[in-house]
């Protein structure tokens, strides 16, 4: 397969990260036959002091034309101030946008070794797995802004078509999962939430087969805690979901450890994704910046989503995660996660596993590719 690739290391430690998961890239196309062409562009902060613009047009277009997104990170404190004009958040808010990416896929397990790292008991902790469904491009994020002197508001509006669309999502995965759905919202008090669930309601009428909860945000945030095993597919709007996925990284023991997958829909009648977006879920992380120490589980982990999302190669997916599995299992772990390694490490050792697991599963991947 060909394939181009535009990456957006952005600010703080997303150079360092995005640098990891492009050699991982780089090794599944030598392992599996792969032609993969990558384009690096500006986001964020450091297209400001570039450009003037948190996401240049020559950056949109080539986004836009190509097969996937690589994302780093945007923001920091040079940046930071709430009264400036451009601000590198709104380029990322204007890139999701464009490529309509409306459901970002957090997924979220924890991993035995690491599961002391969790604040919460190893018996709560067990048989975890989540995939949380943020809608990503309607909400109090997107709606009308006003500021006076002593006022300011976010409108947050959404349509009965941006929450079908993203709860259909849902449950067309959770078909593929253990058939669970959990729509959160906040019904009690909220319009937006009203419609919502009536419209997540209507939805699931459609998936007889799989199971329909509801909760409220504020009583979730507590479950999450309390019984985070009892959840399958949990599909939210954007404020809650981008709330409560950080929350829920907790549980894992590291921010650094998860990825998400920003889609939308298909090209038509291809079954292939319009372009995805592929970030880890956690910040730029000033501090560390620039110190080689920042954990790139989370971003070479959103490698795998890009493989099995956007072009359709699970298997050299299930590889990359396996390769990382091995790692968190047997070291080398940065600091995040109680070791001492340094980027370069951790991403050596994914790269050692990965041609470990290439040459053990030749057989069968090549097997797959003549039945396929």
């Amino acid at each position: 397969m060909k394939a181009n690739i535009v990456t957006l290391p952005g600010d703080g430690v997303g150079p360092e990260v995005t640098a990891a998961a492009v050699a991982v890239l780089e090794a599944v196309a030598a392992h599996y036959g792969h032609e993969f062409a990558f384009d690096e562009q500006l986001i964020g902060g450091a297209a400001i002091d570039a450009t003037g613009e948190p996401l240049p047009a020559a950056a949109l277009d080539a986004c836009k034309a190509a097969d996937a997104v690589l994302l780093g990170a945007v923001g920091g404190p040079k940046w930071s101030d709430p009264n400036a004009p451009v601000r590198p958040e709104q380029g990322l808010l204007a890139l999701r946008a464009a490529l309509g990416v409306y459901a970002n896929l957090r997924p979220l397990t924890v991993h035995p070794a690491l599961a002391d790292l969790s604040p919460l008991k190893n018996g709560k902790l067990k048989d975890v797995d989540v995939l949380f469904l943020r809608e990503l491009t309607g909400g109090a994020y997107f709606g009308a802004k006003t500021k006076g002197a002593d006022y300011a508001t976010d409108e947050c509006r959404y349509t009965e078509a941006e929450v079908e669309r993203v709860t259909r999502r849902a449950f067309e995965l959770a078909r593929a999962r253990r058939r669970h759905v959990t729509s959160v919202d906040k019904a009690n008090v909220l319009e937006t939430s009203r419609l919502w669930r009536r419209t997540v309601t209507r939805v699931a009428a459609e998936y007889p087969d799989v199971t329909l909860e509801h909760q409220l945000v504020d009583s979730m945030a507590m479950l999450l805690l309390t019984r985070p095993a009892s959840y399958d597919v949990v599909v939210t709007e954007n404020l809650f979901g981008d709330i409560l996925t950080d929350e829920a990284a907790a549980l894992a023991g590291s921010l650094g450890l998860l990825p998400s997958a920003s889609l939308g829909d298909t090209n038509g009648p291809s079954t292939a994704l319009r372009t995805g977006l592929y970030e880890p879920i956690h910040g730029s992380a000033p501090d560390i910046a620039g110190k080689g120490v920042a954990n790139p589980v989370g971003t070479i982990l959103s490698v795998a989503l890009l493989l099995r999302h956007s072009l359709q190669l699970d298997a050299e997916a299930q590889a990359v995660e396996a390769a990382v599995d091995h790692v968190l299992q047997h070291g080398p772990h940065t600091r995040d996660i109680g070791g001492n390694a340094s980027t370069a490490e951790v991403r050596d050792a994914v790269l050692k596993a990965l041609a470990e697991h290439a040459a053990t599963h030749r057989s069968d991947f090549d097997g797959a590719r003549a039945c396929g």
